[in-house]
């Protein structure tokens, strides 16, 4: 209760602060000059990053979903949009129920697998700042990558590893199901290392040249707001659907570069909103594409079949 109670404060005070300091005319007249050559490749990179994340969800439930890659990228959509949108990340367990009803895999295997995903991806964007972090010593780099990369390999390792018998609880008995999933789960994808690296890179490419416009500044700085940004998404305390946090990194970040405060949270606030909207663009065509097929589907079963 007390961690949302702040998700709320700080959303709302990222907005108060916005609405007393007139910065929405700003907002606005930043919007109007986004060109559609500077918003086509954007929107190019987050299409590109739901494909990347879509193959990672078919090649970790390729026998599952036996080869249906549409049913993956819908499942991908879905989750975004709610993941964006609803509040204190709630939208994330609608991944575990999609799995499960349109592949029927287990819950507890669902889950193990989203685990998965988010440990790679936070072990992907650690490694990424820890790369680009300004004025570190390369020896502080290599040696935070490399312990990054050390980590994420013996996970896997630590999972399948054998266990001694337990003391027959229900809580232990959970947990060995779970580490049994999560086991599988790290040992079964053949390329989700290359899916989350490449997902990543598109999508910190498309935010980081969106930021860069906004900013009137390099593209180098474009990757840094981006790189905060995501890296705020890791704090314990998030506001509501990430306003607040979101732009507070991705300004933070870009303050060693000489961007303003105000201006690096408008910048980030409109990148925060276009990619809400497409993200909800992209679920809405992900449903409209289901419903037409199930339509299609019905209107060519026989009658008398499937009644």
């Amino acid at each position: 209760m007390i961690k949302h109670a702040l998700a709320v404060l700080l959303a709302l005070a990222f907005f108060g602060w916005f609405v007393a300091s007139g910065q929405w005319n700003a907002v606005g007249k930043a919007l109007v000059s986004i060109s559609p050559s500077a918003l086509l490749p954007a929107v190019l990179g987050f299409a590109a990053s739901y494909l990347l994340r879509a193959l990672r969800v078919w090649d970790e439930f390729r026998h599952d979903g036996k080869g249906r890659f549409g049913a993956c990228l819908r499942i991908v959509l879905i989750h975004n949009a709610l993941v964006n949108i609803v509040p204190f990340r709630a939208g994330e367990a609608a991944f575990p129920i999609l799995i499960r009803r349109i592949f029927g895999t287990p819950l507890h295997r669902a889950l193990a697998s989203l685990f998965w995903f988010r440990l790679q991806d936070a072990f992907v964007v650690l490694a990424l700042a820890i790369m680009l972090w300004p004025g570190l010593p390369t020896v502080l780099r290599l040696l935070g990558v490399a312990s990054i990369v050390a980590v994420a390999l013996t996970l896997p390792f630590w999972a399948r590893r054998r266990r001694g018998r337990h003391d027959g609880s229900r809580w232990r008995a959970r947990f060995d199901l779970m580490r049994d999933a999560f086991a599988e789960s790290a040992s079964h994808a053949r390329f989700s290392w290359l899916w989350t690296i490449a997902n990543w890179a598109v999508k910190l490419a498309a935010q980081a040249w969106l930021l860069s416009f906004l900013t009137a500044a390099g593209f180098a700085v474009g990757a840094a707001g981006a790189l905060g940004a995501e890296l705020a998404s890791i704090l314990p305390v998030q506001g509501i659907a990430g306003f607040g946090t979101y732009e507070a990194g991705a300004a933070a970040a870009m303050l060693p570069f000489g961007i303003d405060l105000e201006v690096g949270l408008r910048a980030a606030l409109l990148v925060h909103l276009f990619a809400i909207a497409l993200a909800c663009s992209a679920a809405l065509l992900a449903w409209l594409s289901q419903a037409v097929l199930t339509a299609r589907t019905n209107n060519q079963t026989p009658m008398g079949i499937g009644k």
